[in-house]
């Protein structure tokens, strides 16, 4: 499952990425493998997201949000 596929209130565990120069930068805002992540909110018409992992929130497009794997 993506994390863009995830609904509000739902929780998964990072396992990898898709795209490696995304996953760089995901990675240096704290979004590591094996960190929980929560949807906080989604924007009205679904583009950004925003998501809780390592004690902050953080918002990604969906296009970003798709590339992370959840276990």
């Amino acid at each position: 499952m993506r994390l863009s596929q995830l609904e509000v209130g739902e929780t998964g565990i990072v396992k990898e990425f898709t795209d490696l120069e995304m996953s760089v930068k995901l990675m240096e805002m704290g979004c590591l493998p094996g960190e929980e992540v929560r949807v906080s909110r989604i924007a009205p018409l679904g583009d950004p997201i925003a998501i809780h992992v390592s004690g902050y929130q953080l918002s990604l497009r969906k296009r970003e949000a798709s590339t992370i794997i959840l276990q």
